[in-house]
């Protein structure tokens, strides 16, 4: 803790010093002069001018409404301010003369109020200022005549999955398929551009039901309550510099509306079940949301066969392998969320969160070993694995407005993930008796604190600025330990297997500023520059470990230039991403002996320097998007397999920094509204990738790594409204074979078709929706390979669905005025597992920190 206080300290020091100079002494008031004024000075005079902006359908106030006091003889702006909570404003010390005023607020049309004249020490109220709604689409918006199911902004695709109706009754797995851009493998495992190095955030900020892996994580949100998901591609210098491949931000179903609301959603299938339950209570400054759910899985069938030749000193061994094996789960997210309005500017946040998952699997193994030649040896295993946590997220959250676009934040956050990752094996002998007991425990806690700052302002009306710093506080500390019991009796500790403790100590000061500038002709440049230090303390049974502390300075730059309908977008940033705490836990996973997996305590972090350039038009109904990237990486982290040398058979698994990889690629994407009630589109993703890089073979000899190839993947999607309610959607995806460092993970099919009909008033909804019912099964073949082993795996997935939906909501709500809340501590800054790959076992993972 020494060591790194006084560097946090020091730079929240520096990053704070403007934002304290904003604040007068005596307490705080808001400046009412706005950016862009001559030297921005509020004019002296003795007149006032007063009003309330109203919505003009609901006649409420509309709160922060913006208002600007323009002189008509020079037509310059000489003064401004912002509504208050109940949408009134006060201009004073004005001088005499001829004005006009100009009222904006974002979701309504302008309004001029012009020819107000001012005597010297007149007081001039204005009334009652209505605004219209503003329902025009935005020029970032791609879809016409209906609500966008794609919006692209200057550094992100939105996909607004709200308008899936194929989705609900489904978990977040479901949605991401369809977005654009991202990749989800049969195992749930998300990549971007085809890197699993993402941060996966949830309404901006981490959460611990991510921290021991991003497949099992989206098993957990339901698709219902997903708003948005936003694929951040090029991230600026205001987000963690972890997460090579970019950030996906899920939105979860917010509202901003007064009274009492309560929902519930239920869905039961073939495969799974959810209830979920949601209210909110809203009276005045104050807000309270209650809230959860819980979904179960079941029927979750899978086959596996496997085919491994290996060669460790001149003895060649076959391993033929065959599993089948069912999983289930229990799953649960409960939240309690406060909001509070100090002051007109002023707001406060805070929320406890508790997750709950309780994954089981069970699967049956017959291994079939022949050396040179001849069968050795025939054995039975099975095996049930647990995969157990409970999760808490506490945060607070202070937020300041200044004025429009001029803030100051505080967030903090406390997270703990107590997590416990064990397997059961009984070993059986070729008659299938049990012969003796195996047990592995892998219990882990991950705790961490945040502390972040953030500040930003407008320098004219054309230019902000953005600077701030964060401290995150890690600790994580894993137990392993294996004992053995023979057919009966107890357990005693199995002395050939390795146990231990780790104790990981990451700390992060973090500090950065950006800058955003947009000309008259529609030219927005964006750039940023920040620093991470790392502080790394950790240990095992044998002493100390880890590659010591680091720093990284990390650029960013965003162009785009729009005309006539058609946006160019350049890009470059460089990334860091840290090795993910679950890879460096030595756990020493045998859940399967013949494919074992360890951690690396020695990782050191990995840096990608990223390149995009983008090109989107409408036409017509059509809009077009094709982006061209590219993706240098040193130091990838990434799985390398090597023959045991004492375990007969066995593949074991573990990670290193191999050297380099290379990704060059296009995305494409089509969106056509054919009419203003049918919408459908088209997207292809296609890489050439190449990886190098060098590993120690079990003699000790160097050997050395190559492969590369082409990635392609691509979907299609289509939509419909009806009259009296009616709605259907239908979706599809292909994902081709993937190339990895020592063989190729083959490719696999999805598609799903559902109907909605909505009824009373849009209070309630029934909805039924298909999945891969066509296909009795998918096959996912991975073929791995080196100078001592080839590998054939088959997994097998019986996953035809099927899902009935229901959806009732509870309380009369008004609209009031959107308001600005807190933000929250956004962490996105490790590299997480991304599952397992080839192995095709459920056995338990590799416990670990938040990923």
């Amino acid at each position: 803790m020494k060591k790194f206080l006084p560097a946090i300290l020091a730079l929240f020091i520096t990053c704070m010093t403007p934002v304290l100079a904003q604040f007068p002494a005596g307490g705080t008031t808001q400046p009412k002069a706005i950016p862009g004024t001559a030297g921005d000075q509020s004019p002296k005079g003795s007149s006032k001018i007063t009003g309330t902006i109203a919505d003009s359908a609901s006649a409420k106030g509309i709160e922060f409404a913006s208002i600007a006091l323009y002189n008509t003889q020079s037509n310059q702006a000489v003064d401004g301010t912002v509504a208050d909570d109940k949408g009134k404003f006060e201009l004073s010390k004005i001088p005499e003369g001829q004005y006009r005023i100009l009222i904006s607020f974002i979701g309504y049309a302008n309004k001029t109020l012009g020819n107000i004249k001012l005597a010297k020490g007149q007081e001039l109220n204005l009334g009652t200022v209505q605004l219209s709604s503003n329902t025009r689409t935005l020029n970032e918006v791609t879809v016409t005549g209906q609500a966008a199911l794609i919006e692209e902004k200057v550094d992100r695709l939105v996909y607004n999955a709200e308008k899936d109706i194929t989705a609900k009754g489904g978990d977040a797995t479901d949605v991401l398929r369809k977005v654009p851009l991202l990749t989800v493998d049969l195992d749930g495992n998300v990549s971007l551009r085809g890197s699993q190095n993402i941060r996966v955030l949830i309404n901006n900020k981490p959460s611990t039901i991510i921290a021991n892996s991003v497949a099992d994580a989206m098993k957990q949100i339901p698709a219902d309550q997903i708003k948005s998901v936003e694929v951040i591609t090029s991230p600026s210098a205001k987000y963690d510099a972890e997460g090579s491949g970019g950030i996906i931000n899920i939105i979860t179903k917010k509202n901003s509306l007064q009274g009492l609301n309560l929902n519930l959603d239920s869905g039961v299938g073939n495969r799974g079940s959810i209830l979920s339950l949601n209210g909110g209570y809203r009276k005045g400054k104050a807000g309270f949301t209650l809230g959860g759910f819980g979904r179960a899985n079941y029927n979750t069938v899978t086959r596996t066969t496997l085919d491994q030749t290996s060669v460790v000193n001149d003895l060649t061994t076959l391993t033929n392998q065959t599993g089948d094996g069912s999983s289930r789960g229990l799953f649960g997210n409960y939240n309690l969320g406060f909001d509070y309005d100090l002051a007109k500017n002023q707001s406060i946040t805070a929320g406890v969160k508790y997750g709950v998952r309780n994954f089981t699997s069970q699967q049956d193994l017959i291994t079939r070993i022949y050396n040179n030649g001849s069968l050795d040896e025939t054995s039975g295993r099975n095996v049930e694995a647990k995969n157990l946590s409970g999760t808490v997220d506490v945060n607070l959250d202070y937020l300041h407005t200044f004025k429009p676009q001029q803030e100051w934040s505080i967030s903090t956050l406390y997270s703990r993930n107590d997590l416990k990752n064990n397997f059961d094996a009984d070993l059986l002998n070729g008659s299938s008796e049990i012969t003796n007991r195996q047990r592995n425990l892998n219990d882990n806690i991950n705790q961490e604190f945040t502390f972040q700052s953030d500040y930003q302002t407008p320098i004219r009306k054309n230019q902000l600025i953005e600077f701030g710093g964060k401290g995150i506080f890690r600790q994580v500390n894993s137990s392993y330990r294996y004992l053995i019991a023979e057919n009966t009796g107890g357990y005693v500790p199995e002395t050939d297997q390795p146990s231990g403790d780790l104790e990981y100590h990451q700390n992060i000061a973090a500090g950065y500023t950006s800058y955003t500038y947009t000309t008259k002709k529609r030219y927005t440049i964006k750039g940023g520059l920040r620093y991470e230090h790392t502080f790394i303390d950790a240990s095992t049974n044998e002493g100390v470990v880890g590659v010591g502390n680091y720093g990284v300075l990390v650029p960013s730059v965003n162009a785009s230039k729009t005309f006539k309908g058609t946006t160019v977008k350049l890009a470059y940033n460089r990334r860091i991403q840290r090795p993910g705490l679950q890879q460096l836990n030595p756990n020493f996973n045998a859940a399967n002996p013949q494919n074992i997996t360890i951690g690396n305590p020695e990782l050191r972090p990995e840096l990608t320097n990223n390149f995009e350039v983008g090109l989107s038009k409408n036409i017509k109904k059509t809009f077009v998007n094709a982006t061209f990237f590219g993706r240098v990486t040193n130091n990838a982290i990434t799985q390398v397999r090597q023959p045991s040398d004492t375990l007969e058979g066995a593949i074991i698994t573990t990670y290193e920094n191999i050297g380099r990889q290379h990704a060059y690629g296009v995305n494409l994407f089509a969106n056509i509204a054919a009419t203003s009630k049918i919408n459908f589109g088209i997207f292809a993703n296609g890489f050439y990738t190449i990886l190098t890089g060098q590993t120690t073979a079990q003699n000790g000899t160097p050997e050395e790594l190559t492969n590369d190839g082409i990635n392609i993947s691509g979907g299609m999607f289509a939509q419909a409204t009806f009259n009296n309610g009616w709605a259907a959607q239908a979706f599809g995806f292909m994902q081709g074979t993937q190339i990895q460092l020592q063989g190729k993970q083959g490719g696999f099919g999805f598609y799903t078709v559902g109907a909605k009909k909505e009824f009373a008033n849009k209070k309630a909804s029934i909805g039924l929706a298909a999945e891969n019912f066509l296909t009795r099964r998918f096959r996912m073949r991975t073929e791995l390979n080196s100078i001592q082993f080839n590998q054939v795996n088959n997994v097998y997935l019986y996953n035809r669905g099927l899902r009935l939906t229901f959806t009732y909501k509870i309380g009369k709500m008004t609209m009031d005025a959107p308001r600005r809340k807190a933000k929250s501590v956004n962490n996105d800054d490790v590299k997480s597992e991304g599952g397992t790959q080839g192995s095709g076992t459920q056995g338990g993972q590799p416990g670990g920190g938040r990923q």
